[in-house]
């Protein structure tokens, strides 16, 4: 099994939050062969620590994707940065939740970055762009936006394009297309976290 693919496995069982003790033999040498480089290592230390990270990250963020994103990210940091471990100064599984914490701050910055982006695709859809010459970068961040908002999926796009375009609340929305007003928000906030990351990839509205 690859590092990538073990720190791909799903976390089903949240853990209570608690740091395993590492003082027995089995812990010694589950840190050591992780330091070590071996892989059965990292598969061994993510089955007793991956529902540890994901409780962790999934009571921040509130959001189970993002909290899977966490995780993986967590371990793959881990495994890359595994010379930096030192078992005399800490158990391998407060090393753990330590990366686990920076990584949390990582994703609600940019959460944050998202939303500000999000915010920022509304105000440039909302802008009259009589003259393609005068505002040439609003008309490229509309090209760019509408290009993002192609590819996300249907339920996702038609309220978003609902509300940046039809300038509709998500109650109104709701009750134009018939859908649960939960299901509203929940394609709503999908379609902003997806496009958000979209376009802060792609450099789109780069001056916000």
């Amino acid at each position: 099994m690859s590092a990538r693919q073990a720190t791909e496995r799903t976390v089903d069982t949240p853990a209570p939050l608690h740091v395993p003790v590492e003082d027995c033999p089995a812990d010694e040498e589950l840190a050591a062969g992780f330091v070590s480089g071996d892989e059965a290592g990292l598969t061994a230390a993510y089955d007793r620590w991956a529902p540890l990270v994901y409780t962790l990250a999934r009571r921040s963020l509130g959001d189970a994707r993002e909290a899977e994103d966490v995780t993986q990210t967590v371990f793959l940091a881990a495994w890359r940065g595994r010379a930096g471990f030192h078992p005399e100064r800490g158990a391998l599984g407060a090393w753990l939740v330590g990366i686990t914490r920076r990584k949390i701050a990582d994703a609600l910055t940019a959460r944050t970055r998202r939303a500000e982006l999000a915010t920022a695709v509304g105000e440039r859809m909302s802008e009259p762009c009589a003259d393609g010459d005068a505002q040439p970068d609003a008309v490229l961040d509309r090209v760019l936006v509408g290009r993002e908002l192609a590819r996300l999926p249907e339920a996702q796009r038609r309220v978003l394009v609902l509300a940046f375009y039809g300038d509709l609340t998500q109650p109104q929305i709701a009750e134009l297309t018939g859908w649960p007003l939960g299901t509203v928000k929940s394609h709503a906030r999908r379609g902003l976290h997806r496009l958000g990351r979209s376009l802060e990839a792609s450099g789109a509205l780069a001056s916000y």
